[in-house]
């Protein structure tokens, strides 16, 4: 799989023109690494259960779901209403959405524990046109590589390398003509946490 070439990049960069923007070094280290340890040991993590070839398994990773109180729950897919915000995430809330422009009301955490922990190719629209049009992801801790690929052809392939403190923005028609996925890995990784800002429907 290729990789895109980031490296080096001292400010927001146009990684797929018009689709995907990135932007390395939004948070600091020293913020990245207390906000890591703070929503490890204060999120209410679960690991959600979906059905596989007919059968229920827990996924590969733990999750926590903020946001606005008016949000639809069954829009989330388990029916369950998202958690109150709390300082920190507002906070970050407000600085991505001066970033993109973007007015987001709820934020997935995701919770790489280690290697074995990772997400498997999809999308964020799970079928429903127009979800997750605009989403920002947000990287603390350990490096992972977020692969992308094409729906119509899976030869064009990228792996792009997101270290802690990062910022990607997934716009316009990304998720209707691109997959990605967190990859598992053999190597020993340290604990990674992923915010996705989203916009979701309310009620």
């Amino acid at each position: 799989m290729s990789q895109m070439d980031i490296f080096g990049a001292s400010q927001k960069r146009e990684v797929l023109p018009g689709l995907l923007d990135y932007l390395p070094g939004f948070i600091t280290a020293g913020e990245s690494a207390d906000l890591l340890q703070h929503l490890i040991n204060t999120s209410p993590w679960t690991q959600r259960s979906v059905i596989m070839y007919g059968k229920a398994v827990l996924t590969p990773r733990l999750t926590a779901w903020f946001g606005d109180r008016n949000i639809d729950p069954v829009f989330n897919g388990d029916g369950l209403a998202p958690h109150d915000w709390t300082p920190e995430l507002l906070s970050l809330k407000e600085r991505v959405e001066v970033e993109s422009g973007i007015e987001f009301n709820s934020v997935l955490l995701n919770y790489y524990r280690d290697g074995n922990d990772s997400v498997s190719w999809h999308d964020d629209r799970d079928g429903l046109e127009g979800r997750n049009k605009f989403v920002v992801s947000l990287s603390l801790g350990a490096t992972r590589s977020f692969d992308i690929r094409r729906k119509d052809d899976h030869a064009i392939k990228y792996s792009i390398p997101l270290e802690s403190g990062s910022y990607l923005f997934m716009k316009n028609d990304f998720q209707k003509d691109w997959q990605h996925r967190i990859a598992k890995s053999v190597n020993i990784i340290k604990p990674r946490i992923n915010l996705t800002f989203r916009v979701s429907k309310t009620v």
